[in-house]
């Protein structure tokens, strides 16, 4: 693996020569990189931080993945079955590492690309980056990543509030909080499993807070994995696949409605389009029911040192901790370009391009109830095949530009 301040060669002639630069150490730009070297197509990673999988280093220590060991591999290496089924945030890494060091992945730590734009002959990509660095590529994966910076809303108040308030990307485990009453904010996965997370390790009081109730499924039914589920649903129309998901989700989940988490009103499949991904059951609907972890309000701001909820109430706990997701943060990289939604998200993914950008690719940054993993494997193979394509047609026109 390969950490030198110079990723790059000067420029060749032919576009064709020049690497693919991938955008992000995590899973999505390891395996892009390793189909991409597969079919002999030289690929450089950018890492900005010192180690690859830095996003999964951050996570909390009792993270374990909600898909299983078997599908969650990347491209060309297995996850080992010591692992066990459903593998932990430690390990994760380690693959990851291994991941790199076995298919000799060519990655250049320590360098954070801010702007990509195109070349000016309009033949490949200028990448800027740390220090000056002006790199050319003939193509550009950029992987940074779905949970790439935590965001807090702007609450009322939330500026003068003197309280604990931290966002749930800082949150590592429950011994700081032991013996303290903490408010999670937010029920996707992250919030659900901190809140258990905190009734497990000794937190006094813990209140969730829900501004839409969501859809909870078990990760696994009999040895039959919810993952599972999702894989064969994937291509079903949404329409379907709702009305199949509501008596199941009658006969799996008990009813919370008397605990404040009554069942969702839109159909699973109809969130997953809008980004909600249904929250995998690792010991919340226990918690819930036997009132370890309070369901309360959606919180409107803050005021003289309390919490203020949707429903007027006013609280004030020890910590606040806030599992409110997190943006792309492509705009700078590339909103110029006009290839980002109203949303920030990218406009296509996989091996397709942009129609004003060909060459550009993106990767993990949807969020599939297939797992992400598994989808992360799946663009890798199409994005090199693509490019290998790409690849193809350019040689061809520089033969056919060649005097007879």
């Amino acid at each position: 693996m390969a950490d030198s301040s110079a990723p790059a060669p000067p420029d060749a002639p032919n576009p064709t020569d020049r690497p693919v630069y991938v955008i992000g150490g995590g899973p999505g730009g390891l395996s892009a990189a390793y189909a991409l070297r597969a079919r002999g197509i030289r690929a450089v990673v950018l890492e900005k931080s010192d180690r690859v999988g830095a996003s999964w280093r951050r996570h909390y220590d009792r993270l374990h993945l909600h898909t299983t060991r078997r599908l969650s591999g990347l491209p060309g290496l297995p996850m080992p079955r010591r692992f066990g089924r459903w593998v932990s945030r430690d390990d994760v890494v380690r693959y990851l590492e291994k991941y790199a060091e076995h298919h000799e992945l060519e990655i250049v730590t320590g360098v954070e690309v801010s702007r990509i734009e195109r070349t000016p002959d309009g033949t490949g990509w200028l990448l800027h980056a740390t220090g000056g660095r002006e790199l050319t590529g003939g193509a550009v994966v950029v992987a940074t990543g779905y949970n790439h910076t935590p965001h807090v809303p702007d609450w009322p108040g939330r500026g003068t509030y003197t309280g604990e308030l931290l966002h749930a990307s800082a949150y590592r485990n429950p011994q700081p909080y032991a013996g303290r009453d903490v408010l999670v904010v937010g029920v996707g996965n992250t919030g659900a499993e901190i809140a258990v997370d905190l009734v497990e390790g000794g937190a006094s009081r813990v209140r969730l807070s829900v501004r839409t109730a969501p859809h909870i499924v078990r990760r696994s039914t009999a040895g039959w994995a919810a993952q599972y589920t999702g894989v064969l649903v994937r291509r079903l129309p949404v329409g379907l696949v709702d009305r199949l998901a509501k008596p199941l989700a009658k006969l799996s989940v008990p009813d919370l409605s008397a605990h404040g988490l009554p069942r969702p009103d839109t159909g699973l499949y109809s969130r997953v389009n809008e980004g909600s991904i249904p929250v995998q059951d690792v010991g919340l609907i226990d918690a819930v029911r036997n009132g370890r972890v309070e369901v309360v309000a959606a919180v409107d701001g803050f005021d003289d040192g309390k919490v203020v909820l949707a429903d007027g109430s006013r609280i004030e706990p020890d910590a606040v901790i806030a599992a409110t997701g997190y943006v792309r943060a492509l705009e700078g990289l590339v909103g110029h370009l006009g290839v980002l939604d109203a949303r920030g998200k990218p406009v296509v993914h996989g091996a397709r391009t942009p129609d004003n950008a060909p060459g550009l690719y993106f990767t993990g940054f949807t969020n599939p109830i297939s797992g992400m993993f598994r989808e992360l494997a799946i663009d890798a193979e199409k994005i090199a095949k693509a490019v290998a394509k790409a690849n193809a047609r350019d040689a061809d026109r520089q033969v056919s530009r060649l005097p007879a």
